[in-house]
């Protein structure tokens, strides 16, 4: 008898019926030499610290650091504190007993590091000795699992990927218990939860929310004018180059413009431009684009694209490639035979012509292959099922067509010493633009430098300049996806940078939720804004280890590292053992912070609340407002004394201590600037000093 393990039920009930294991029994499937069962998710989990005869939420206790990881069936949080799931001490029952009764295990729990770790951690509780084989596979068709099951693995050829799923699993045992009880220890109030990937996803959040409220709006004004050239009869629009804050100076400028309506072709500037067809889904990609166009929840997005996959409908969601290899490549005609029969971009399938070749690359597939549909038809799907459908099947249509060719055409004009610019575009070839349709072509004259352009109008128009925009699901995931590098727009510079990126396409969406849950931050419509419990523990932990994204990234790259046999289980464990031994004396440190005091000082900014005097900063109790005036400037941290000065007269007296970033000493008055953020005033020249401004922030 062979038992094969699932990670859910209704997989089980498919590969069972596959098998021949059609009986069914209490837990499991059994039948022609097969018992099929199934996980529920995580039934095993390392257990915690009071397992290891630690006390919880003890300071003489931290940091907790067991020699040796213990195993326990999954728990679940009572009034009474925890115990263990019913559920799982049931099932984990079930699969010993058929253990027992077999020769071999076939492993068939979600083809990726936590469907690896489900089975081993199950394997090791359990004292199992049997030898064991995997079950690989990128989609659930009947021909998918019929082909997997004739081309077993052998079971350790996948040790590296246990090796750096067990280690992501203790990382962030040690990480999230140790920060949470020292945090929680140090502010003798509440619960307070950290964790390796949460806290620096937080402070990303927090982050760009102060960015966008402190933001200084600036008056911003441009000249623009228009020409109707008489052959096309098309008005072309011309927009200045420079952008003016003076108004006067502009309103000067356009007086002239006005005067003269005229200007001159200085520049024509006329190139081809190939732009390459869009990689093909990985998950992370795919839950930015349904935040972005259909307002999904990354959560919401994962969960419809699971559906997806257990109706066969499309490959393995959980992927982190955009490529695919040559023997899937060999198969995307006949998906798109099948698929022409019955999507609504049948003609545009129909029109491909030799396949583009951009996302077939061996070398860059992981685990699994980019998202794809299988040949099956999707029938009686809901709404948003079939737009995550529609969406997987579109790109790659999209991706398989051929590139899209313009011609691009760049005029500068001059007027009155201001330089004016317009573009022009024609779509030669649309290529994988016509997929779903291009804008209209911007044609331009055939103008060439010289040439005088009467103006049929000119005009000035103001503005103010704009903060960067709060975060929303989709900005947040491509800035997980990329350690906060949130301004990388290139495809294949992203792809190369996804090492290092936090969390991993599967667990993004969960730590998105467990913030909102916690009630770190909440939804706004489709905005991500920190709630002050969040913005509290952002303004305690920002400057430490704990939320540093860019060291968050380095340790995902060190577990992509050990999944590929490169880097030893055991370095990357004692490197995470001092770094939370790290993260918990600084927090435990922290107790000084939580301890407050008012001082009697209205706040400056509302003038409704008081400012309350707290370890390392000062901060408005008016929820509305939350003024922080953080005491450390520039190496010297103000006393109470200080603080109250620049509360109550504006200003501090000339203070020494203060360090430059070269380290030398000199003093200097502490002031408001006219958004409340700290500056640093000199007696000498009784100016302000370059690059002294703190922005609410410690230097």
């Amino acid at each position: 008898m062979i038992t094969i393990l699932a990670e859910k039920s209704s997989v089980a009930r498919e590969i069972a019926r596959i098998t021949g294991a059609t009986r069914k029994e209490e837990g499991y499937y059994t039948g022609n030499g097969y018992h099929v069962t199934w996980a529920l998710g995580h039934l095993v989990q390392p257990a915690l610290p009071d397992g290891y005869g630690f006390k919880g939420f003890h300071r003489d206790s931290l940091p907790v650091i067991p020699e040796e990881f213990m195993l326990i069936p999954r728990q679940v949080k009572t009034d009474k504190g925890y115990k263990a799931d019913a559920a799982a001490v049931k099932q984990i029952r079930v699969i010993t007993k058929l253990w027992q009764e077999s020769e071999g295990i076939i492993v068939a729990t979600d083809c990726a590091r936590e469907g690896e770790l489900i089975f081993r951690y199950l394997y090791a509780y359990t004292g199992c000795t049997l030898p064991f084989r995997r079950l690989w596979i990128s989609s659930l068709t009947d021909s998918a699992i019929r082909k997997g099951l004739k081309e077993l693995k052998d079971g350790h050829e996948y040790d590296n990927l246990y090796l750096a799923a067990k280690a992501r699993s203790e990382a962030d045992w040690l990480v999230g218990i140790n920060g949470t009880q020292a945090l929680t220890v140090a502010a003798g109030r509440g619960t307070y939860s950290v964790g390796r990937v949460q806290t620096p996803t937080l402070g990303m959040v927090c982050k760009r929310y102060w960015e966008n409220r402190r933001f200084t709006p600036e008056p911003v004004h441009q000249l623009h004018f228009s020409v109707t050239p008489t052959k096309t009869g098309t008005v072309v629009k011309f927009i200045s180059v420079k952008k003016w804050q003076d108004k006067e100076e502009a309103a000067a400028l356009y007086n002239k413009v006005k005067a003269k309506m005229c200007a001159t072709v200085t520049k024509v500037e006329r190139k081809q431009k190939v732009e390459n067809p869009p990689l093909l889904y990985d998950l992370t990609t795919l839950q930015k684009e349904a935040n972005t166009k259909h307002g999904f929840t990354a959560e919401q997005t994962l969960e419809l694209v699971q559906k997806l996959y257990e109706a066969k409908l499309v490959t393995y969601p959980r992927t982190s490639s955009r490529y695919i290899p040559e023997d899937v490549f060999a198969e995307i005609p006949l998906l798109f035979e099948r698929l022409a029969g019955h999507s609504a971009l049948a003609e545009k399938i129909r029109e491909l012509g030799e396949l583009n070749r951009r996302c077939v690359d061996a070398s860059k597939v992981t685990d699994h292959h980019a998202l794809l549909v299988t040949p099956n038809r999707p029938l009686a799907l809901y709404k948003n099922e079939q737009i995550i459908y529609d969406m997987i099947a579109g790109r790659m249509v999209e991706a398989f067509s051929p590139e899209c060719v313009k011609d691009t055409t760049s005029v500068e004009t001059e007027c009155c010493g201001v330089a004016f610019e317009t573009k022009g575009c024609i779509v030669r070839k649309a290529g994988w633009r016509g997929v779903y349709g291009d804008k209209e072509d911007t044609i331009l004259p055939d103008w060439k430098e010289g040439d005088m352009l009467a103006m049929a109008g000119c005009s000035i128009s103001s503005g103010m300049t704009r903060p960067k925009p709060l975060h929303t699901e989709s900005s947040l995931l491509a800035a997980m996806e990329t350690s906060g590098r949130d301004d990388v727009e290139d495809e294949e510079v992203r792809q190369a940078l996804k090492d290092c990126g936090i969390g991993t396409p599967a667990t993004r969406a969960a730590i998105i939720e467990t913030l909102l849950k916690r009630e770190y931050m909440v939804r706004v419509k489709k905005s991500l804004i920190p709630t002050e419990k969040g913005l509290a523990l952002y303004s305690i932990v920002k400057e430490m280890d704990i939320a540093n994204v860019e060291m968050t990234g380095q340790w995902e790259a060190e577990l992509a590292e050990i999944e590929k046999g490169k880097t030893p289980h055991e370095a990357f464990m004692r490197d995470i053992e001092a770094y939370t031994r790290k993260i918990t004396t600084e927090l435990l440190a922290c107790d000084k912070i939580f301890g407050h005091k008012a001082s009697g000082c209205t706040c400056p900014k509302c003038g409704k609340g008081t400012m309350q005097f707290y370890g390392k900063v000062v901060r408005c109790d008016n929820p509305e407002c939350a003024q922080p005036v953080f005491r450390q400037i520039a190496g010297k941290t103000l006393t109470d004394g200080d603080m109250t000065d620049l509360l109550t007269k504006g200003k501090t007296g000339v203070l020494s201590g203060f360090k430059s970033k070269q380290g030398k000493p000199f003093s200097a008055a502490v002031t408001f600037d006219a958004e409340f953020n700290t500056k640093l005033v000199f007696p000498e020249s009784k100016g302000e000093r370059k690059g002294t401004k703190t922005k609410g922030r410690r230097k």
